[in-house]
């Protein structure tokens, strides 16, 4: 009995785990959705069971990719619905992990490339000054160089 109940609990985590995509991975999907809409839905059911509770930064990227979707959605109220969607997701997770650098560049770079008339630019200066004041600290040099190269590319 007790070793049935290890090896569930074993089997339980594992498999629990072993769903869980690499951050590498995540952001090369992210970076294909904007042009494909079916890399946007599978990156979307990838990251399905992950919330603001569990994974705050996967789910952050599940709602990138949700806002995504009005790029490729026809109707005006589809694309509406995406955006408002997913802009409540990235806003949870980054609520529940606001000093997380990645949620913040993620929602920094989606603040700069999105249409003014969504009225989502409230926090793209004091996330560009969190995020340049996080650099030094920030330990993942990929994500680093992807944020010294945006930040260069779109400097005010």
């Amino acid at each position: 009995m007790k070793n049935s109940l290890c090896f569930l609990l074993f089997f339980c985590s594992t498999t629990t785990f072993a769903n869980v995509p690499a951050i590498k991975e995540v952001r090369i999907m992210l970076h294909n959705a904007t042009s494909n809409e079916q890399a946007c839905t599978k990156m979307i059911g990838l990251l399905e069971p992950f919330n603001e509770t569990n994974n705050p930064l996967l789910f952050g990227y599940r709602g990138g990719a949700t806002m995504l979707m009005a790029k490729h959605a026809f109707n005006p109220f589809s694309k509406l619905s995406y955006f408002k969607k997913g802009k409540l997701m990235l806003e949870s997770a980054i609520k529940a992990d606001h000093t997380n650098v990645e949620l913040r560049f993620l929602r920094y770079t989606i603040q700069t490339n999105v249409p003014g008339f969504l009225n989502y630019k409230s926090d793209k200066n004091l996330d560009r000054t969190f995020i340049s004041q996080s650099l030094p600290k920030l330990k993942d040099q990929e994500l680093k160089k992807i944020i010294i190269e945006f930040l260069l590319k779109h400097s005010k």
